[in-house]
């Protein structure tokens, strides 16, 4: 019999692939039940918003690409989510932190925020922000990303402009809960709607180019204050209250446009054709045993009770806290040096601007070596010496570098900690409530970064950078620990898969996990 009469021309293209050597980069070209996942995988899920599979489509053959057909792909693929993405993540950044640029521009006079009034209307930000991360989490499992996520951002928008007809303090607070309500499930659910698109170690460099626009929101809250500071007084309102209101506009235009230009999953992805969107699945080599064998509520409890994910929280919380504390006071850090008002907005740009490219070239360099503990621990050694120079007593001048410093590295540190844990999670509801877990105890940083610069500490803010130091301390303590424990298991199960290979074929087979964690 002529075997090969039964085989149609793909077929035979693929028999050939598997025997012949392969000059582009490997991929599994069959995905069946039974194959492994490689150390360099991306663990997860194989439901990309797709309806199930039908019986026989295990065994569905993936297309290769050449090496400059992958690159062609992966920039299609950027072209279309990022753009979109980045600002959102843009006016979301700058809406939650440009209370510190009103704050200059009369807020605290106006409304009489005396005391540590202030302060406790950043803290409020934080309580529902950190809290509605996890049902938010299991919210996009529900209702698809280019639905919920723009959705959340128009309801955002509209608090922002309400903000700007504030009068008095306890309506301040109330717009400031509602604020953190809104913007909960937005970070969350950018950060796992990349893990179902990029394959592991490009991951990291795709967080890190919409995380960046969090330090240019800053930079363009400064420009863009000192420019509505020349509206105070236009319809009877202050100069804060435009600067609220215009973000909020631009906000709701952002999430219209974003409804109709957001996409899903590669699986449902109609600008992608149906070679590539088989390849990109293929590519992420997700371990679709953890969703066969484990549902949504097993998947949920083992989020919660895996050490990892508290562990990783504490490296993201030590660098959160400091971030969120050097977002709200730079400008009024850098007027405690003596500058004037406009002036200090101004000259908290420079800083924000220099850490999006540091946060980008760290990223590129993680993926590219395939590590993430050290370039995290670069970015609080970078942070760490920052907030030393600040408690020092010295000139104004070397005060304004250690802003740099203390800028540059608590923002290169937050992607690197979300992508260390995303590579390290399995199964895709484990991993969505695992990453809202972690962002979530982060973002409790915000509670203690917004209330540990305060007005009887000025103009040295002793208690403020002390604080800052303390948390950054700690997580230097926790990121080296937590490499080891990966790479004593990584260890062990290199040691029992070996001793597999060496019992032979007649011995009874022992499973052992193919699934090495990323250090």
């Amino acid at each position: 019999m002529n075997f090969k009469g039964f085989l149609s021309q793909k077929a035979r293209t693929a028999v050939l692939v598997l025997h012949t050597p392969r000059v582009c980069d490997p991929l599994k070209i069959i995905m069946s039940p039974m194959s492994r996942t490689s150390p360099d995988d991306h663990q997860g899920q194989l439901d990309f918003g797709a309806p199930a599979r039908k019986k026989g489509m295990e065994h569905r053959i993936a297309p290769v690409l050449t090496a400059a057909q992958q690159t062609k792909l992966w920039r299609k693929i950027d072209l279309r989510l990022l753009p979109m993405v980045t600002l959102m993540y843009l006016l979301c950044f700058m809406d939650r932190g440009n209370i510190g640029n009103a704050k200059l521009d009369g807020l605290m006079t106006q409304l009489h925020l005396t005391g540590n009034k202030f302060n406790i209307a950043l803290m409020v930000f934080f309580i529902p922000y950190s809290l509605l991360e996890f049902p938010s989490s299991l919210i996009i499992q529900v209702i698809r990303p280019s639905r919920w996520l723009p959705g959340i951002m128009f309801l955002w928008g509209l608090v922002m402009m309400l903000m700007g007809f504030v009068k008095t303090y306890p309506q301040l607070v109330a717009v400031r809960v509602c604020l953190g309500a809104a913007e909960a499930g937005f970070y969350p659910g950018i950060a796992y709607c990349l893990t179902m698109w990029y394959p592991k170690y490009m991951y990291q460099y795709r967080i890190a180019m919409f995380s960046a626009t969090g330090g240019l929101a800053v930079a363009f809250s400064g420009l863009l204050a000192y420019g509505i500071g020349f509206m105070d007084g236009d319809g009877g309102l202050e100069g804060w209250s435009w600067i609220f209101i215009l973000e909020g506009v631009a906000t709701i235009l952002a999430a219209s446009i974003a409804a109709f230009v957001m996409v899903d999953y590669p699986s449902t992805a109609k600008f992608l054709t149906t070679d590539e969107r088989s390849f990109v699945i293929a590519s992420l080599g997700r371990d679709n045993a953890h969703d066969e064998e484990q549902n949504m509520s097993q998947q949920v409890w083992a989020a919660f009770t895996d050490w990892q994910v508290w562990a990783t929280s504490i490296v993201l919380l030590s660098v959160a806290a400091p971030a969120y504390a050097i977002a709200y006071f730079l400008p009024t850090i850098i007027n405690n040096f003596g500058y004037s008002i406009s002036i200090s907005q101004l000259l908290s740009v420079p800083p924000y601007a220099l850490a999006a490219v540091n946060l980008l070239v760290f990223a590129h360099f993680s993926d590219k070596v395939k590590l993430r503990s050290p370039f995290i621990f670069a970015a609080q050694l970078i942070a760490l010496l920052g907030y030393i120079i600040n408690i020092l007593d010295v000139p104004s001048g070397i005060k304004y570098f250690g802003t740099y410093l203390c800028v540059i590295g608590t923002f290169s540190g937050v992607p690197g900690g979300v992508s260390w844990l995303a590579n390290n999670l399995q199964g895709k509801y484990k991993r969505a409530v695992g990453m809202a877990l972690q962002i979530g105890m982060g973002n409790l940083g915000g509670l203690v970064g917004s209330n540990i610069f305060r007005i009887q500490d000025e103009p040295r803010f002793l208690l403020g950078h002390g604080l800052a130091i303390m948390f950054i301390g700690i997580g230097m303590i926790a990121v080296p620990l937590i490499a080891l424990a990966y790479k004593r298991i990584n260890a062990r199960r290199d040691r029992e898969e070996l001793l597999e290979k060496q019992r032979g074929e007649n011995a009874e087979p022992k499973e052992v996990d193919p699934f090495r964690y990323t250090l």
